[in-house]
């Protein structure tokens, strides 16, 4: 039997391979494992309510926030007008739970939209009718508390020569919504909507107004406390995407058949689109103890 030589050559080779080989097992064995990003931090409700009235104490006009239940965050909405170092002063606010802020910027200025033109007229200003209800026999219509709040007599055209009737009841700030009266006889007020429920996170919704017409958009965040730049602090709003202008306040919230809210403020316009706030109509309806036509 013939037995195979092994040359020098062969060897050195062998040895080269066995060394690649042990290299290879040691470079395994010894590799660093790989990073795992620690776990974010997880806030209580305490802790979020905490963050929330910090947002609250730090007085910065053009912010809008709500606690976000999913993510276990504050989100922190801030328009054109809030400074690097407006900002800053929220998270010195906040404190050792700054990181349960969650800041989005959008584009615009946070503010009641309030105008003169082509709706209901009162006060020099135009604004938007809401829902129709009705107290027994008498009818009346809830809209926006910062239109209730600068005008006592309400009309149906710019001339203010044919009446609706007066501003029974107002609230601006807190909340944003007022009651008027129908005293003029002739006037319809037509209904159509069945109830008011809450909104929810990712509804599709509707909003109509006598600037920009009927838009919709989605419910982006529930119970928003919303810092006007032009002062005014509101609580309890609905959130959403949807576009808004001048003269759309007071306008209604809608899902089909379900008065969701009264337009109360945002930033943006219907071109660029935006971020508006709505007053829960439930909440207007249980105010003035009043139903929906």
């Amino acid at each position: 039997m013939r037995t195979k030589r092994t040359t020098p050559h062969t060897l050195a080779s062998r040895t080269r391979l066995l060394a690649l080989a042990l290299g290879l097992l040691t470079a395994t064995a010894v590799a660093a494992p790989s990073a795992v990003a620690a776990p974010a931090p997880v806030f209580g409700p305490d802790r979020l309510a905490a963050v929330s009235a910090a947002v609250l104490g730090a007085d910065v006009g053009g912010t809008a926030w709500y606690t976000d239940q999913a993510t276990g965050r504050v989100v922190l909405t801030v328009d054109s007008t809030v400074s690097a170092a407006a900002l800053a002063r929220i998270t010195r606010a906040a404190g050792a739970d700054a990181a349960a802020l969650t800041v989005r910027r959008t584009s615009g200025t946070f503010a009641p939209l309030l105008a003169a033109g082509d709706a209901i007229y009162g006060g020099g200003y135009r604004c938007s009718l809401g829902f129709n209800v009705v107290s027994g026999s008498t009818y009346y219509f809830i809209t926006a508390g910062h239109c209730g709040n600068v005008a006592k007599t309400w009309y149906t055209n710019s001339s203010q020569s044919t009446l609706i009737g007066p501003t029974i009841g107002s609230t601006f700030p807190g909340s944003d919504y007022a009651l008027v009266r129908y005293d003029n006889t002739s006037l319809s007020h037509s209904g159509g909507f069945s109830s008011a429920p809450n909104a929810y996170v990712g509804e599709s919704v509707k909003r109509t107004g006598s600037t920009s017409g009927t838009h919709g958009g989605t419910v982006t965040g529930l119970n928003a406390t919303v810092h006007y730049s032009s002062g005014g602090t509101v609580k309890g709003l609905i959130q959403t995407n949807v576009c808004a202008e001048p003269g759309d306040s007071g306008g209604p919230l809608y899902d089909g058949a379900k008065a969701l809210g009264i337009t109360s403020g945002g930033s943006g316009d219907c071109k660029t689109g935006g971020t508006t706030f709505f007053q829960p109509a439930n909440a207007a309806l249980a105010a003035y103890h009043v139903n929906l036509v």
